[in-house]
């Protein structure tokens, strides 16, 4: 029974001091989820990831979603496709002026190369959507 409770009063003290991520942090988790759906072909939830694209008009979210398979199908035919998004090493930045949070992401190739991008982010009724 004594070490139940010990063992109780371990996992309370390391869930008090567990942190949250920060803003950055989420905003960057947010874009690699959405980057990934693209890597994925799901082109149609990668553009509703972008902010203010449920007020597009029907023919310009087709040209849209033609695009990102266009792009999607170039990575694949000069780089051997994405085998994986990952949140860069570099730290988010926050552009308190623009009310943005800008995130990197490091876009692993089949060929082995990799490419850093820049990914604004913007936090809207609680969720990140991209800019």
């Amino acid at each position: 029974m004594r070490h139940l409770i010990y063992i109780l009063f371990a996992l309370l003290t390391l869930s008090a001091c567990s942190e949250q991520s920060s803003p950055e942090e989420q905003a960057a988790k947010a874009a690699q989820s959405y980057y990934q759906l693209l890597v994925n072909g799901q082109t149609a939830e990668f553009l509703q990831a972008k902010i203010g694209s449920d007020s597009l008009p029907e023919g310009y979210r087709m040209q849209l979603q033609q695009m990102y398979e266009q792009y999607v199908s170039d990575l694949r035919a000069k780089h051997e496709g994405v085998n994986k998004v990952v949140v860069s090493e570099n730290v988010a930045r926050r552009d308190s002026t623009l009310q943005l949070t800008y995130t990197f992401l490091m876009l692993c190739f089949g060929d082995s190369t990799q490419e850093e991008i820049t990914v604004p982010m913007v936090e809207q009724n609680g969720a990140w959507k991209m800019k």
